[in-house]
């Protein structure tokens, strides 16, 4: 499993062999709370890496602000899907079991990478 790294990500489910494309990671406080707020087009995704040790409702997401909808991908620990969701602005979202990492992309991400619970994500550096 690759380090996360600062910076530019590229995400691969590996059970599937399909890419999932780029993405940004938020892993404090500040840049957890603004994730993609106020966004009027995605030209990459959002990687939120949540604190340990948070159950399901720390988990979760809310889409206030939010300008489009987003297809979302929560993992576990491991990087295993634990659940998939496409939300709408102004919604809000708890899944259904607790997720260290929460992935934000425009929608037709996950249904283009035929992802789903079980898979298996890696993330690398793209400048690696």
């Amino acid at each position: 499993m690759a380090k996360i790294k600062k910076g530019h990500l590229f995400i691969v489910n590996t059970t599937k062999g399909t890419n999932l494309g780029h993405a940004e990671l938020a892993d404090s406080f500040f840049s957890r709370l603004q994730g993609l707020m106020f966004k009027k087009n995605l030209e990459k995704g959002l990687i939120l890496k949540m604190p340990s040790g948070r159950g399901r409702s720390g988990s979760a997401l809310h889409m206030f602000f939010m300008r489009i909808p987003l297809d979302v991908v929560f993992l576990d620990e491991d990087r295993v899907v634990v659940d998939t969701v496409t939300l709408k602005p102004w919604t809000t979202y708890t899944p259904q079991k607790a997720s260290r990492y929460v992935m934000e992309f425009s929608v037709g991400v996950i249904k283009d990478s035929s992802t789903e619970i079980g898979d298996k994500m890696d993330f690398t550096c793209a400048n690696a």
